[in-house]
C-alpha cells in the first residue's frame, strides 16, 4: 500500500512540476535573469509550495503517518557554514542548469541527454559529499 501511495505522490508531483514550468529549463533561468528577460511567474509556483508547507508543519505536530513511520523532523533554524554552501552550491547548479533535483528527475520521462547528464552529475555530487564534509571536518581549524 506505502508503494501504491508513493507512486501517486510521485506522479502528482511530478505532473505538478511538469504543468508549472518547473522542468522547463528556460522559464527556470528566465525566472533567474533579474536583469535581463526576466519571467516572474514562478514565483506563484514557489508560493504555492511554501503556503501548503507551513499548513502541514503544524498538522503534523504529534501525528503519526497513516501508512506508518515518521514524519521527517523540522528543519534546524540554525544558519552554519554547510547551509550557506549547500545553498550557494545548489543556487549556482539551478542556475547553470535550469533544473534541480525534483525537476530533473521529472525531465527524464520525455527524453534528453541533457537531463541524463545533470542527474547523473547531480548522483556524483551526493555520492561525493559525505566524504568530503567528513574531510572538511576533521581539517583543522585556523585559530
Amino acid at each position: 500500500m506505502r508503494a501504491l501511495f508513493a507512486l501517486l505522490s510521485g506522479g502528482l508531483f511530478g505532473a505538478g512540476l511538469f504543468v508549472s514550468g518547473m522542468t522547463d529549463t528556460r522559464k527556470v533561468q528566465g525566472w533567474l535573469d533579474l536583469f535581463g528577460d526576466w519571467d516572474p511567474t514562478l514565483a506563484f509556483v514557489l508560493g504555492g509550495a511554501i503556503l501548503p508547507m507551513a499548513i502541514a508543519w503544524r498538522l503534523t505536530e504529534g501525528r503519526r503517518p497513516a501508512l506508518g513511520g515518521v514524519f521527517p523532523p523540522k528543519p534546524e533554524l540554525r544558519i552554519d557554514p554547510s547551509l550557506v554552501g549547500g545553498s550557494a552550491l545548489f543556487g549556482i547548479g539551478w542556475g547553470l542548469a535550469g533544473l534541480c533535483p525534483g525537476p530533473a528527475m521529472a525531465s527524464l520521462s520525455y527524453g534528453g541527454v541533457g537531463g541524463v547528464v545533470f542527474l547523473a552529475a547531480m548522483v556524483v555530487g551526493m555520492l561525493l559529499a559525505v566524504p568530503l564534509r567528513a574531510r572538511l571536518a576533521a581539517m583543522p581549524r585556523p585559530a
